[in-house]
C-alpha cells in the first residue's frame, strides 16, 4: 500500500508547555488535592495543572480519596459493566524497526506469518465458539502484496464467519496510519473503532526507538486521527506504551491530543489504552525499560485518566496479570481483553506461539475464567455492540456519555448480552455466578431501567439472541 503522505505537523504537541507544567508542580497540598477531586466528581474533566497536582500526590489517604473519586465517576458514566473483546492478529509482517517490539523488521528470532482467509476464518470461528462478539483486528505494519485490501478482506472474512448461532458483531481495527482516502475504505468495511498508539509523544525518544520504516515519521503517526476523522471515522482509540518515556509527560501529551481532537472535530477519543512495556522476543529494550512504571503509579494513571477524561473508555489488556487487572477495574477501566493471543494463528495453536507473538502476555486465563472472575467481583461482563450498530458513535455517543446517560442503555444491554453468553457458552460454575449477578443487578436497577433490563433478559431466556436498546 502506498499512501499519499501529508505534510501536516502535529503542532498540538507542545513539549515546552508540558515541561513547564511539570516543573511548576509543587509538593502535595491536601487542600488543593481535595479541591481538584471535588471538581473531578462533577465529571467535567481536569486541566493539565490539575492533573499534575494529582500526579504529585503520594499521600496514602489522599490517594484513596482519588481512587474513590475515580470509582464514583466511572460508575456514574459507565456503571459497573466491563466490555469484553479479543485481539485477532492476522499478520506479524512489519517494515518498521521499533526497538521495543518483537515484530520489528530485522528481528531474526521471530517466526513470520500472515494468515490466509481460511486461517482467519478458523481463528474467528474459535473466538466465536468461546463466546466472543467483538474483536480487534491487529496487523503488523507491512501487508502482503494486496496492501490494504488484505486487511479489508480479513475484516470481511471475520464478519461473514459463523459457528452455530454465534457470530462476531463488531470488528475494531488496529492497523498502520492511512491516508484520508484509505481511511474512507476502512470505514466502508464497517469497522467500529480505529485504534492506533502513538507509543510515545516525546519526539527525541520517538526518534531513538523508531529507527527504520515509515513509523519513523512522528508527525504522520501523530496526525493519523485527523485523517481518520476527515474520512468519517468518528470513533478512535488512542494510547501510549508506558515505559518508553516519563509517564507524567505522556499523560499530559495525551491530554493535548484529546483537546486537539475536541477542538478540531468536536469529539475526543472513544477509548484510551494504557499498555505497559512487556518482554518481547528479540527486543533488549523491552526487557530493560529506562522509564519503568510501578504498579502504584500504574493505578494512579488509570484513576487520573478517568478523572481527567471522564467520558472516554479505558482499555486494560492482557499484558497485565490478573491481579493488576482486578486492581484497575474499580479505578476506571471499562473494557478488557480476555483469552487473548498476540500472534497470528494463536487461537488455533495456543501452545506454540512464543516465537511469533508481539509481546509476553500477563493474563493467560480463558474467556470463561475471566467472565466468572469479573462476575464474582460484582461487575457485569458485557458483550454488547449496540452503540456501533445504532449509530451511537462519535459525538452522539459523547453527548450521552458526558451527562452519564449512556449507562441507561448500556446496563440493560450488558445484562442481556451476558445472559446470552451464560446460556450458550459458559461452564456450569460460571453460569451460576453470572446468573446470580444478573439477578442482583436487576433487583437494584432504577425502575425505568430495570423494566428494560428484565424484558431484554427474558427475551434471551426465551431463546432470542442479539437483543438490545
Amino acid at each position: 500500500m502506498k499512501a499519499t503522505r501529508s505534510k501536516q505537523l502535529a503542532t498540538y504537541i507542545d513539549e515546552a508547555k508540558i515541561s513547564a507544567t511539570l516543573t511548576a508542580a509543587r509538593a502535595c497540598d491536601a487542600q488543593r488535592v481535595r479541591e481538584i477531586l471535588s471538581k473531578a466528581r462533577e465529571m467535567h474533566g481536569l486541566d493539565a495543572s490539575e492533573m499534575t497536582t494529582l500526579m504529585e500526590n503520594n499521600e496514602p489517604e489522599l490517594l484513596e480519596e482519588m481512587y474513590a473519586a475515580a470509582r464514583l465517576v466511572k460508575n456514574e458514566i459507565y456503571g459497573n459493566r466491563l466490555v469484553l473483546f479479543a485481539p485477532l492478529y492476522i499478520s506479524n509482517l512489519c517494515s518498521n524497526e521499533c526497538l521495543y517490539c518483537a515484530f520489528r523488521a530485522r528481528n531474526k528470532e521471530l517466526v513470520r506469518r500472515a494468515l490466509n482467509p481460511e486461517e482467519i476464518a478458523n481463528e474467528t470461528r474459535i473466538l466465536i465458539e468461546q463466546g466472543h462478539k467483538r474483536v480487534l483486528v491487529v496487523s503488523g505494519e507491512r501487508y502482503p502484496k494486496e496492501g490494504l485490501d488484505y486487511v479489508l478482506k480479513a475484516i470481511e472474512t471475520v464478519y461473514k464467519t459463523r459457528s452455530g448461532r454465534g457470530e462476531i458483531r463488531r470488528v475494531n481495527a488496529n492497523v498502520a496510519p492511512l491516508s484520508v482516502e484509505d481511511f474512507k475504505r476502512l470505514k466502508a468495511a464497517k469497522i467500529g473503532t480505529y485504534q492506533c498508539f502513538q507509543e510515545t509523544y516525546h519526539r527525541e525518544t520517538y526518534a531513538a526507538v523508531h529507527v527504520g520504516g515509515i513509523k519513523r515519521d512522528f508527525d504522520w503517526r501523530a496526525t493519523c486521527f485527523d485523517r481518520a476523522m476527515q474520512a468519517g471515522i468518528d470513533d478512535v482509540g488512542i494510547g501510549v506504551l508506558f515505559g518508553l518515556y516519563d509517564w507524567k509527560y505522556e499523560v499530559l501529551a495525551m491530554k493535548q491530543e484529546i483537546e486537539h481532537l475536541e477542538d478540531a472535530f468536536g469529539v475526543g477519543p472513544h477509548t484510551i489504552s494504557v499498555p505497559r512495556m512487556e518482554p518481547a522476543v528479540g527486543s533488549t529494550l523491552a526487557y530493560a525499560s529506562a522509564h519503568p512504571v510501578s504498579d502504584s503509579d500504574f493505578k494512579k494513571i488509570v484513576a487520573l485518566l478517568r478523572l481527567a477524561v471522564p467520558y472516554t473508555g479505558i482499555i486494560m489488556s492482557t499484558r497485565e496479570n490478573a491481579d493488576t487487572r482486578r486492581a484497575t477495574f474499580e479505578l476506571g477501566v471499562s473494557q478488557i481483553s480476555a483469552g487473548s493471543r498476540c500472534n497470528p494463528g494463536g487461537y488455533a495453536d495456543s501452545a506454540n506461539g512464543h516465537n511469533s507473538e508481539q509481546f509476553q502476555l500477563g493474563d493467560h486465563r480463558s474467556l470463561d475464567e475471566v467472565v466468572r472472575d469479573v462476575a464474582a467481583l460484582g461487575y457485569t461482563p458485557s458483550f454488547c455492540t449496540a452503540c456501533y450498530r445504532l449509530g451511537r458513535t462519535g459525538a452522539d455517543f459523547m453527548d450521552m456519555a458526558k451527562p452519564g446517560l449512556i449507562k441507561h442503555h448500556c446496563a440493560p444491554n450488558a445484562l442481556s448480552s451476558c445472559m446470552e453468553y451464560l446460556l450458550d457458552y459458559a461452564k456450569p460454575a460460571t453460569r451460576k455466578v453470572g446468573e446470580n449477578l444478573i439477578t442482583h443487578e436487576l433487583d437494584t436497577m432504577e425502575p425505568s431501567v430495570q423494566q428494560i433490563g428484565r424484558r431484554l433478559v427474558s427475551e434471551v431466556q426465551a431463546d432470542k439472541r442479539d437483543v438490545f436498546v
